[in-house]
């Protein structure tokens, strides 16, 4: 059921039972627990319970350990549903202001990096490997990547011609990925972040050539 939709099926189910004592929840990751509203205001305690993971045909992702955000009516709620089977990660308390720039952040932690490397697929073929073939030779250093970022964290988990300051390397990208201009945006608005988050070296000249 797409987002948009949770309103009206809240509304179409305000009258078919009697909701006072009863907890309605959504796990929309953008909206917040007001999508509920016509249930609260038939007695229900009411909020959002969203699970900080990607869900894709395919796969069984185990919710064990995943975080999940409460917003809402979260301690009227607990003792009403079945939380503890359901939330079986940790659970977080979150402020409705707050949901939209939650749910981006889990857009950048999964979709958005399913999006870096299928544009990391299309400069794998610039450099002359199948997208097929890419993928599986990219698996090491992405899994290699997360263990380092799971046990030391992203200042000390950074690699590459950045955080050396390698500015003649950092040109040669630039230049080679002429070739695939969505990629030369990616690589930019990353680098830059990098220049602003993580440690490098030649700060100033790197953000000068990133600027061009």
């Amino acid at each position: 059921m797409p987002d948009r939709a949770i309103a009206a099926s809240a509304e179409s189910l305000s009258e078919v039972t009697d909701w006072r004592g009863k907890a309605a929840l959504h796990s929309s990751g953008a909206l917040s627990s007001d999508e509920l509203a016509s249930l609260r205001q038939r007695g229900a305690a009411v909020a959002s319970v969203h699970p900080l993971m990607t869900f894709v045909r395919g796969s069984q992702p185990l919710l064990v350990g995943v975080p999940f955000a409460i917003e809402g009516d979260g301690e009227r709620c607990v003792p009403l549903a079945p939380l503890s089977r359901i939330c079986v990660g940790s659970r977080s308390p979150f402020r409705k202001q707050d949901k939209e720039a939650y749910h981006a952040w889990g857009m950048f932690v999964s979709p958005l990096l399913t999006a870096l490397l299928a544009v990391s697929e299309r400069v794998a073929g610039s450099a002359g490997v199948r997208r097929s073939a890419a993928k599986e030779r990219m698996l090491p250093i992405l899994r290699q990547t997360l263990a380092n970022y799971a046990g030391l964290g992203a200042p000390q988990s950074f690699s590459g011609p950045i955080v050396r300051g390698d500015v003649e390397t950092v040109k040669k990208h630039l230049s080679a990925l002429r070739a695939v201009p969505e990629a030369r945006e990616v690589y930019l608005a990353l680098a830059r972040a990098a220049l602003r988050d993580l440690p490098t070296k030649n700060r100033a000249t790197l953000g000068k050539i990133l600027k061009r």
